[in-house]
């Protein structure tokens, strides 16, 4: 049995060769169906486009410092004696010249008493003997020896009224005072701390900087430094002396910077995280998002106005708030693709999000194979 194919009308085929040519046949018809809808139905790529701005940019250095009190003392019993008196409370603030603890003085009292009772005696006796002397009734041996036992009278009674200065601790400055460690009657050594002020209205940040970075420092550099105990928080200052000296076994240059402490909510002995800024400029930057990196290669995806793209390279510098510094290769105001660039390709159409379709129809041949 044979069958007439309708197409050329001549050719005959015997029916065992018919089953494989009708299963070819259709399946390269819906190949070529398949093909033709997917290049019809896929849909240029989608993505965003913003023009390359300028942005200010600068060297940020990052190191770890600790806060002082603008100054500290510990005051400290000058001798062995009982505390009978306490003029602080604890963590409060204390004015310059206020008592912070009294020790006993009795017998530095009675000292002065007697030294003072001898003086005024000494100081008669001398009225006397001038009076005496004038009329020369007295040597001059015998007046100058009254003169100097007047004069060590007077120094027994400045003695024992520094005696008594010394058990009287004042602040030298106003401060915040420590926490109390003592109570009144209890007798302190010399050299016990009673008590520590510190001044924090200014705080001393000292931080480290390699030598290399001495050309980009300098007194009266701003600086801004972070708290744990307060993340959100930047406090501003700046750099108020340089050491002369570089460590030689680090190579770091020791820095200080003040930082205002009105409120007081930085306290000596806090770590804190500085950063330093130096060369600061204004460059072209785009998003972060926009930058393309293979191996040590930048790339970018400029927009043309037919809706294509063009990947060209640049030069990056820093980064700041998401921004890339673009230092070469860009020019500002140029538009950059900032999303999407992970799917495409050089020359390839694209559609901008927000400004409808960049070109109609459908993707190129080879833009679709890729």
């Amino acid at each position: 049995m044979t069958i007439r194919l309708p197409a050329s009308g001549a050719a005959l085929l015997p029916s065992r060769h018919l089953a494989p040519w009708l299963a070819a046949s259709l399946a390269l018809l819906l190949a070529a169906c398949g093909a033709g809808e997917e290049k019809q139905q896929r849909p240029l790529p989608l993505v965003r486009a913003e023009a390359a701005a300028t942005q200010q940019f600068a060297d940020v250095y990052a190191a770890i410092g600790t806060a002082t009190a603008n100054e500290q003392v510990v005051l400290t019993a000058p001798v062995t004696e009982r505390i009978i008196r306490l003029g602080f409370a604890d963590g409060g603030f204390v004015r310059r010249g206020q008592l912070i603890a009294e020790l006993a003085q009795g017998q530095e009292t009675a000292s002065l008493a007697s030294a003072a009772a001898r003086a005024r005696e000494a100081e008669q006796q001398l009225g006397r003997l001038k009076v005496l002397k004038d009329r020369g009734f007295a040597t001059k041996a015998n007046y100058d020896a009254q003169v100097a036992a007047l004069a060590t009278a007077q120094a027994a009674a400045a003695e024992a009224r520094a005696s008594i200065g010394d058990r009287v601790i004042r602040a030298p400055f106003s401060g915040l005072a420590s926490l109390r460690q003592i109570s009144v009657g209890a007798v302190v050594g010399a050299g016990t701390p009673i008590a520590t002020i510190s001044d924090i209205g200014v705080i001393k940040l000292d931080f480290t900087v390699p030598e290399t970075m001495l050309a980009r420092v300098a007194v009266g550099q701003a600086i801004a430094a972070r708290s744990a105990a307060f993340p959100d928080q930047m406090f501003g200052g700046t750099i108020r002396a340089i050491d002369p000296v570089i460590d030689p076994a680090t190579r770091a240059v020791k820095l200080r910077a003040h930082i205002p402490n009105g409120a007081g909510q930085i306290r000596p002995g806090m770590l804190m995280t500085v950063e330093l800024q130096s060369r600061p400029r204004t460059a072209t930057a785009v998003p972060e998002l926009a930058i393309v990196n293979e191996g040590d290669d930048r790339f970018v995806y400029i927009l043309a106005d037919d809706g294509t793209v063009k990947r060209t390279p640049v030069t990056t510098g820093g980064r700041r708030d998401g921004l890339v510094e673009i230092t070469g290769g860009l020019a500002p105001g140029t538009h950059v693709v900032t999303e999407g660039v992970v799917k495409l390709s050089d020359g390839m159409k694209v559609r901008v999000e927000g400004e409808g379709k960049a070109a109609s129809g459908v993707a190129a041949s080879d833009a679709a194979a890729k």
